[in-house]
């Protein structure tokens, strides 16, 4: 498997619940949120834009993905809003299609364009290394079967604070009247919002 094909079987509507670790607070918070992945070829124009945004040479892009998400954590005030979409354009190295540069108009911590670098494991599971000026992340994404995605994300600040999280997805089937739902899986965690102030992280597949 090379990246663009775990992308297209990414494709279409998820139901993500999400721990985070604050391991500052020594404290774990719970969300829920609903992503669409959709899979983008290498000649359509958002991909091309974002290999011009990063001054990469389309033609070496094989594709991406537009990804759209909204959710919702435990500790979210009432004004709070987890929501918002991203692009991004995979750039596989020369004579390694699993490994390669991840151009996204917007980071996972910080809304500004970055690159990350990513690899298909020898589990066919997908690790993103980011580096930015004040952190680092780490994700790394699998399908235990088809219709449910896991992943796992590690932030560390360069003050020391860090946080880790751990997200269990499930494929949505569209109904009859639009709606989505869950193949498999739980229900979701209610948002309680009881004031706390907790950080948004945008990861490459989603909230």
């Amino acid at each position: 498997m090379d990246a663009m094909e775990f992308f297209r079987q990414s494709a279409g509507k998820w139901r993500s619940q999400r721990t985070t670790h604050h391991l500052a607070f020594r404290r774990a918070e719970m969300g829920d949120s609903q992503i669409e992945v959709e899979t983008l070829e290498a000649d359509h124009p958002k991909v091309i834009e974002i290999c011009e945004l990063h001054e990469v040479d389309p033609s070496r892009t094989v594709g991406g993905a537009f990804v759209t998400w909204h959710g919702s954590m435990d500790w979210d005030r009432d004004s709070e809003n987890h929501q918002g979409s991203t692009v991004f354009a995979l750039v596989p190295e020369a004579d390694n299609p699993r490994r390669g540069q991840l151009l996204r108009e917007r980071g996972y911590a910080e809304i500004v364009p970055v690159a990350g670098r990513y690899e298909i494991d020898d589990e066919d599971a997908l690790v993103l290394t980011t580096e930015y000026e004040t952190m680092s992340a780490i994700e790394r994404f699998w399908f235990p079967q088809p219709n449910m995605r896991v992943r796992t994300s590690t932030v560390k600040r360069f003050g020391g604070f860090s946080s880790a999280s751990f997200c269990t997805e499930i494929r949505m089937e569209e109904s009859a009247n639009g709606s989505g739902a869950a193949t498999g899986g739980g229900g979701a965690q209610s948002a309680n919002n009881n004031g706390a102030n907790g950080a948004q992280f945008y990861s490459v597949l989603g909230w």
